[in-house]
């Protein structure tokens, strides 16, 4: 089932880099707009947000659309690790508030050599 947008975190990467993949992925250059720490644009149709430092050293990008080349966050979180060269984390699965805080803390994590491990991140 295809997520209704895509959330990843990276780490150890600049948001040039990132761009320069998204572009390669989606055929088109992103013009971001920055305000402070987060950074905002619209790429072969899809809104991107990326907030540098959303938690320490973790950048998260955000993919506000259900029609990206990723049908979910783990997809994503492959490709950008293994493009990227760093580790990436997501959420295992979709995930909402009305799920509740039981397993909030459970992320994947995936290294630029496609291993994934589960974490227990708390990220608030």
């Amino acid at each position: 089932m295809r997520q209704p947008d895509i959330e990843i975190y990276i780490k150890d990467a600049t948001r040039n880099a990132v761009s320069a993949w998204l572009g390669e992925i989606l055929g088109e250059d992103c013009e971001w707009q920055q305000k402070g720490r987060v950074s905002r644009c619209v790429c072969a149709g899809i809104p991107l947000v990326w907030f540098e430092q959303a938690v320490g050293k973790w950048h998260s990008l955000l993919l506000e659309s259900a029609t990206t080349p990723w049908a979910d966050d783990t997809a994503c979180a492959q490709a950008a690790a293994a493009q990227l060269g760093v580790n990436v984390r997501c959420a295992p699965g979709s995930w909402q508030e009305a799920d509740g805080d039981a397993n909030a803390d459970q992320w994947l994590q995936i290294s630029p050599d496609a291993s994934v491990e589960t974490v227990t991140w708390h990220t608030s």
